[in-house]
C-alpha cells in the first residue's frame, strides 16, 4: 500500500498539523495530492474541535509545486479534461485561502511553483532562513495561473511582474521583505518560531477570528464609501452582541481567562 501524500495530525490544543508527505519529490503535488490536501481542510474545517492548522512539508522541501510527471500527462488530456483537474487545484488553494480557521504555513525548505502559492494562501507564513523561492512556471513553459490571485494579494503587483517573468530564486530574507513570509528563523529554530505564532492565534476567539479574517477581503483595495462603512459597522454591532463578545469583556472584568483559552 503506498504511502498517504499527505499527515494529519493535531494535539490537545485543538492544532492540526498537516504535512505534505512526498518528499522523495520535494513534495510536489498531483491530482491524488490535491485531491487529498482538500479533502482533509474541509475536514479540519468543518471540525469544531480545531483551532488552528499548520501546513508544513516532510523531508528538506516545503514543496516543488506541481509533480512534472502529472502535468506531463495533463498534456494528453482533452480540453475539457485539463480545465477540470486545473479547477481541482483552483479549488484547493481557495479551500485553504478561504478556511474559517487561522493557517500558518511552516515553510521548511524551498518553496515553489504551486508550493509558493499555498505559502500564500495562509494567513500567516514561518520560513526557515535556509527556504528559497521561486515562481518557476515560465521557464517550463507554464504559467503560474491558479496561484497568482494569491501571490499578488501577498506581495503586489509590481513585485509580481518581476518574479512571474524572470523565474529568478530568491530568499527568506527577501520573501520577508516582500511580505510573503512574517517571520524567518533558522531551520533548527522553526517549530519553536511557528509554536510563537500558533500560541498567540489560541488567544483568540475562534469567531472573532473568522469574521476578522473575512473582513480582510472584505475591505481589501475598497475606497471607503457609505456601503463599506455600513458592512463593517454591521461587523462590529455583531461582534459586540455576540455570546464570544460578552464571554472576552466578563473575563477581562473579572480577571480570569476567557472560556476558549486552554
Amino acid at each position: 500500500m503506498s504511502e498517504p501524500s499527505i499527515l494529519v495530525s493535531t494535539d490537545a490544543r485543538g492544532v492540526a498539523t498537516v504535512t505534505l508527505n512526498r518528499p522523495t519529490i520535494h513534495n510536489a503535488f498531483d491530482d491524488r495530492l490535491i485531491a487529498e490536501l482538500t479533502g482533509a481542510l474541509r475536514h479540519l474545517d468543518a471540525d469544531t474541535a480545531i483551532r488552528v492548522v499548520v501546513l508544513t512539508g516532510s523531508g528538506q522541501s516545503f514543496s516543488a509545486g506541481g509533480d512534472l510527471h502529472w502535468m506531463g500527462r495533463m498534456a494528453g488530456y482533452s480540453d475539457a479534461e485539463n480545465l477540470a483537474d486545473a479547477m481541482e487545484l483552483a479549488e484547493l488553494l481557495r479551500s485553504l485561502n478561504e478556511l474559517g480557521k487561522p493557517t500558518v504555513a511552516r515553510v521548511n525548505g524551498a518553496a515553489y511553483a504551486g508550493g509558493l502559492g499555498l505559502v500564500c494562501c495562509c494567513d500567516v507564513a514561518v520560513a526557515a532562513t535556509e527556504a528559497v523561492f521561486c515562481v518557476s512556471e515560465v521557464r517550463l513553459g507554464l504559467v503560474p495561473a491558479t496561484i497568482s490571485p494569491y501571490v499578488v494579494a501577498a506581495i503586489g503587483a509590481r513585485a509580481a511582474r518581476r518574479y512571474f517573468l524572470t523565474a529568478e530564486r530568491f530568499s527568506a530574507a527577501e520573501a520577508q521583505r516582500l511580505g510573503l513570509v512574517h517571520e524567518v528563523a533558522p531551520l533548527a529554530g522553526l517549530e519553536a518560531a511557528t509554536d510563537r505564532i500558533v500560541g498567540a492565534l489560541l488567544d483568540g476567539a475562534t469567531g472573532a477570528q473568522a469574521r476578522s479574517k473575512r473582513l480582510v477581503a472584505e475591505v481589501q483595495d475598497r475606497p471607503v464609501t457609505e456601503t463599506l462603512m455600513a458592512l463593517t459597522a454591521r461587523a462590529i454591532a455583531d461582534a459586540r452582541a455576540s455570546t464570544e463578545a460578552r464571554e472576552g469583556l466578563a473575563a477581562f472584568f473579572d480577571k480570569r481567562k476567557p472560556g476558549w483559552k486552554r
